[in-house]
């Protein structure tokens, strides 16, 4: 291969790591831009705190059931058609959503949403990391697990602020998003494949969770990191809306954006800090700082304080980054092209298993329980949680070395 051949190739490798970060980053987008519309709903077609959790369940419920049973497709047919698919899975659902004033539309246009974001969530991550460079080595798992938070909080902000001061504040944000979706969807056209098809692709839809065995000594407090952090992320999206407008006093479309993307945001600022850890030691500093935000944001639901409330979820955020990325860093120790679209649909299957269980109990307790009750349940799951792995967390065995990280 000339030099010329070589630049040329890793400058379409390149592409590819721009485009499927760009796309990951549009999903969810698509899927944050929701949160703000949800007061819309709720103030002009009637919509409930319980109804909105059921959308929120019903969007995790179907990213599960996508994941779990084609998670591992784009190891077979390739990073590009799989991604594409879930990229036009999101933008039938924003269309859909563009007709809401029915909780039977919304919870379908979620489901919609749902399907799209599980597919991207295993081809789009296993992309990146196929693609991306080989320093610094915390890039590809900062990308891939920080990516999502990143797109929440884009969409979060972008849609509260059109929604406040832009003209047809119902439609303007789906179709921004919709334009941003199809956008992704030529530049990954555009981009080169990095997954070679094989065959096995029907036999891959039977649903399975594997991991290679040296995955499943850290996988425990992996799943620990990612229940408690994702199940804060959807009580986040199902029911602080209705609290920032109760309980501290603000009705705002922006300071609701604003809010949402206070935890998400510092996620992806976080976890670069992370790399200068061993994954344990990470796990552990970054749950200590997501429950320490935690209690802030317990503390200033109580006293009715926003701006508590807002610095203490931008600590539990950047919490959360640190511990994410960390614990994907330790499940993709050593990992092969073959390993990573499992892997990431092991990683996605708990972490919509954290937003779908405990929002459906909680969505349910809401019908006789307060909000900032709820929030102090969510708070014991932290509490929990960060226990287990202050306890429990070890770093993956360095094979090439024979040498443990921890």
């Amino acid at each position: 291969m000339t030099i010329r051949d070589a630049g040329r190739r890793g400058g379409m490798r390149g592409l590819a790591f721009v485009s499927a970060v760009i796309s990951l980053v549009a999903v969810f987008a698509g899927v944050g831009s929701t949160i703000p519309l949800f007061n819309v709903y709720r103030a002009e077609d009637g919509f409930t705190n319980a109804g909105i959790a059921i959308a929120v369940v019903a969007y995790s419920a179907a990213t599960l059931v996508t994941l779990l049973i084609l998670g591992r497709l784009s190891g077979h047919l390739g990073r590009r058609p799989i991604a594409i698919a879930s990229l036009v899975l999101l933008v039938l659902g924003c269309g859909l959503l563009l007709n809401v004033h029915d909780i039977g539309i919304l919870i379908a246009a979620r489901v919609l949403m749902g399907f799209g974001a599980g597919l991207a969530s295993s081809s789009l991550t296993a992309y990146i990391v196929d693609a991306a460079p080989a320093r610094p080595t915390w890039l590809a798992s900062v990308a891939s697990s920080q990516t999502v938070m990143l797109g929440l909080a884009i969409g979060a902000i972008g849609s509260g602020a059109l929604i406040q001061f832009a003209p047809w504040p119902r439609d303007l944000t789906l179709l921004a998003v919709i334009g941003l979706l199809l956008a992704s969807v030529a530049l990954i056209a555009l981009s080169p494949e990095t997954a070679d098809p094989m065959p096995g692709a029907w036999r891959s839809l039977r649903p399975s969770v594997r991991v290679a065995p040296r995955v499943r000594p850290v996988l425990p407090v992996a799943a620990a990191v990612l229940l408690a952090t994702w199940a804060t992320g959807a009580f986040y999206q199902a029911f602080v809306p209705a609290l920032v407008e109760n309980q501290l006093h603000t009705g705002s479309s922006v300071v609701l954006g604003l809010v949402f993307a206070a935890y998400m945001a510092p996620s992806a600022l976080g976890a670069p800090l992370g790399g200068r850890f061993t994954p344990a030691g990470a796990q552990r500093i970054g749950m200590a700082a997501f429950l320490a935000g935690w209690i802030g944001v317990i503390t200033a639901i109580t006293s009715g304080a926003l701006p508590l409330f807002i610095g203490a979820t931008v600590v539990a955020g950047a919490g959360q980054g640190i511990a994410i990325s960390a614990a994907t860093r330790g499940l993709l120790w050593g990992s092969t092209v073959v390993d990573r679209a499992p892997i990431f649909a092991v990683i996605y299957l708990l972490s919509y298993s954290g937003a779908t269980i405990p929002s459906l109990i909680s969505g349910q307790l809401s019908r006789t329980l307060s909000l900032p009750d709820i929030a102090l349940g969510y708070g014991a799951l932290a509490l929990i949680a960060t226990v287990f792995v202050i306890i429990a967390a070890r770093s993956p065995a360095w094979r090439t070395g024979g040498a443990g990280l921890d």
